[in-house]
């Protein structure tokens, strides 16, 4: 079966599955807590006749399995992929778009009735508490109908590859849940007629029936069989890294109320499972830049990596996107580079990503790095844009594919800019000393991945530029306010240059899981049972290839921009500008002015472990407070998945889990002000679905009742 077969097929049977047995999910049979999104969802046509018995035969099974795939797919279509796990952390925070400010500000709207336009929302695309609720009980409830159908099945091999994904996507969407709203309604058989009367299980027993559920579809997975179409698919690996993230969940600060039992088997269990996954797939990726930098199109190789362990899958398939299905990811990692000065830089499909200015990295998501030996930071932050629009007037002289956007990520000890003049306009004072000069950009030739430094012109005119710091002082906040800053560098994961359209969906897969952060989880695993020596060992393989390699030109960038040269869009006027604003450099040599330009090769590998940790780790570890050895080896790997995992998708669920997301977030993100211990390490169960209950005997809930449904202090 094909790729695009297998898309369309999803989503013939996600159709069915949805609409035609609408009795058999737990949102639809309350009927009550449906937003404008899944209404959408909702709406689609049914173009199929199939009746309940075909999930009862191999072929109808089958279909479901294909179907799960589908589901997953929703994380990525809207404004709640980054609300829900990005924002109110340490890592991200609002620019001056305040669609979903409320969430990373923590304030009243942050409820069970979720915001709207008019109970303050910017707009009326903020997220509700309900969204991933909805959404995800519709997976659940066709998990639960393979589970009860496989046994009809007669082939064994067909059997166990159902129940294998059906286990693996309950298990996984029950993950989701807990992590958010702590007890969810735990919901294993179907149920084929409205029911309205629900028990909330415990926190612990949905981490019970999730780690059942991710144990069931380790053992049942085939080793590493990819079974349905060309992308990356769920197999041992993936289930055996999801058993050990759940493991590791239970045994973490979050649960520390009733886990004491656990923690032990828990944490060796959790270790055996990311041992198999290891070994099972082999090395990291040699080159970070593949992971997310070097997409170059549609199904690209780079999309099919040993490393990746689960991706949401999309392709060039239109019919695939419809609804909240498409993948929106691009839109919100950008500034608004389109509106500085005037707009040097417009916008269009030739620029992978959308100026939606949603996430805005945090002084601690630049300084977490070694700004001179990671290359992550530089294969990750996108510094420079090009000319693509050159403005009246023009006293400069600037020209098409000059530097337009120039953003220096320096550091706190680096006095070079203290005199110079930041914002829409740079102003450099004269250089009194040219053996002294700082590397500058090339004029008049494009950099390439063997051209070298930006080493000529020096105090070449950019329209718009910004700096980190200055005088000690972290100043990027203060550039282009309004009220809010909108100019900063933004990440390039998830850019997409394949587009059809400016503000048509990506067609890039999402990777949800990877090797790294298995390496990660075994050692966070090492650390809690004090082995710290084995902790160091799994680091330093993350680090590792962390490393600048021998011969890379450390000014040079790509992103997902690439598949614009193959885009059917890439006509003359479109071409040109893709070339002037896509200009393969970065401000490394400008970043860190005191470094010569190299090729050699840097390192990053620890001797130390939690002792003696890099100075931009122990910065980090001093502000928060982290002493005790088990602490500084905590918040180091936390210190480390930022680095590693920089904006994919996970970093609110990790620190509710380790018990410092109060601690970080107060530390290191400004806006998140309202946030208060006690309430929000968890988010509130919506409102609607609590006011749909009913008792045993039909009658209402009363307001007793219901306020024991919802989480503490909402």
């Amino acid at each position: 079966m094909s790729y695009n077969e297998q898309s369309n097929n999803i989503k013939k049977i996600g159709k069915m599955n949805n609409i035609k047995n609408m009795g058999i999910g737990l949102l639809v049979m309350m009927g009550l807590t449906f937003n404008s999104c899944s209404k959408d969802f909702l709406d689609e046509e049914l173009t199929t006749k199939f009746s309940t018995d075909y999930f009862e035969t191999a072929a109808g099974l089958e279909d479901l399995a294909q179907s799960l795939y589908g589901n997953i797919r929703w994380h990525y279509g809207f404004e709640w992929s980054y609300g829900m796990t990005l924002y109110g952390t340490d890592e991200f925070t609002n620019a001056n778009d305040l669609t979903n400010e409320m969430w990373n500000t923590y304030d009243n709207r942050l409820g069970p009735l979720g915001a709207t336009a008019a109970t303050g929302a910017a707009n009326g695309n903020a997220t509700s508490p309900a969204a991933l609720w909805d959404q995800m009980y519709f997976g659940i409830a066709a998990a639960n109908t393979i589970i009860a159908n496989a046994s009809k099945i007669p082939d064994l091999k067909v059997r166990n590859r159902c129940l294998a994904h059906a286990y693996f996507l309950r298990g996984y969407n029950y993950y989701r849940l807990t992590a958010q709203y702590g007890g969810v309604v735990l919901q294993t058989t179907p149920v084929k007629t409205v029911v309205r009367n629900f028990t909330r299980s415990s926190e612990e027993a949905c981490w019970e029936q999730i780690i059942s559920d991710f144990r069931d579809a380790y053992s049942l997975f085939e080793g590493e069989i990819y079974t349905y179409g060309k992308g990356i698919t769920w197999t041992k690996a993936t289930a055996a890294h999801f058993l050990a993230k759940s493991l590791l969940f239970r045994s973490s600060e979050r649960n520390d109320a009733w886990n004491s039992s656990y923690k032990d088997a828990d944490l060796k269990e959790a270790i055996a499972a990311t041992t198999y996954a290891i070994n099972a797939r082999g090395a990291l990726t040699p080159n970070y830049s593949d992971l997310y930098a070097n997409w170059t199109g549609i199904d690209n190789p780079n999309e099919q990596l040993s490393e990746i362990l689960m991706a949401a899958g999309h392709n060039g398939d239109d019919t695939t996107a419809k609804g909240r299905f498409g993948n929106r990811t691009y839109n919100y990692f950008a500034p608004q580079f389109s509106s500085f000065a005037g707009g040097w830089v417009a916008r269009g499909v030739w620029i992978g990503s959308m100026d939606f200015q949603r996430c805005r990295p945090t002084e601690y998501s630049y300084a977490v790095f070694n700004h001179v030996n990671d290359a992550r930071m530089w294969k990750t932050f996108k510094t420079v844009y090009g000319v693509n629009s050159v403005r009246t007037p023009n006293p400069n002289g600037v020209k098409l594919g000059d530097p337009g956007i120039v953003m220096i990520l320096n550091t706190k000890n680096d006095n070079t800019y203290n005199g110079y003049t930041f914002g829409a306009v740079i102003q450099n004072p004269t250089w009194k000393d040219d053996a002294k000069r700082l590397p500058e950009w090339t004029v008049g030739s494009r950099q390439t991945p063997t051209s070298g430094a930006l080493t000529s012109k020096v105090g070449q005119y950019a329209p718009n530029s910004l700096v980190l710091y200055q005088n000690g002082t972290y100043v990027a906040p203060n550039f282009k306010n309004q009220p809010i800053c909108n100019f900063f560098a933004g990440i390039n994961k998830t850019d997409d240059g394949s587009r059809t359209g400016e503000r048509n969906d990506a067609h890039r897969d999402v990777i949800m899981a990877r090797l790294a952060e298995t390496y990660l989880v075994r050692a966070e695993c090492y650390a809690r049972l004090q082995q710290f020596g084995s902790a160091m060992s799994d680091i330093n393989v993350v680090r590792a290839r962390a490393q600048w390699k021998n011969g890379e030109n450390r000014s040079y960038y790509s992103d997902g921009s690439q598949a614009f040269k193959v885009n059917p869009l890439n006509v003359l006027t479109a071409a040109t500008n893709f070339i002037n604003s896509n200009l393969d450099m970065n401000t490394y040599y400008l970043s860190n002015p005191t470094v010569p330009v190299t090729t050699a090769a840097s390192s990053l590998t620890l001797s130390t472990f939690p002792n003696s940790l890099p100075t931009e780790d122990e910065d980090i570890l001093t502000k928060i407070g982290a002493t005790t050895n088990y602490d500084r080896a905590l918040h180091f790997i936390l210190n480390e998945r930022s680095r590693e995992l920089l904006g994919e998708w996970q970093r609110w669920e990790t620190l509710s889990r380790t018990g410092t997301l109060i601690k970080r977030a107060k530390a290191f993100n400004p806006e998140a002000k309202f946030i208060t211990a006690g309430k929000h390490e968890l988010r509130p169960i919506p409102q609607a679905f609590i006011d749909g209950l009913l008792n045993d005997d039909g009658s209402n809930l009363s307001a007793s009742q219901k306020a024991a449904w919802q989480n503490p202090n909402y």
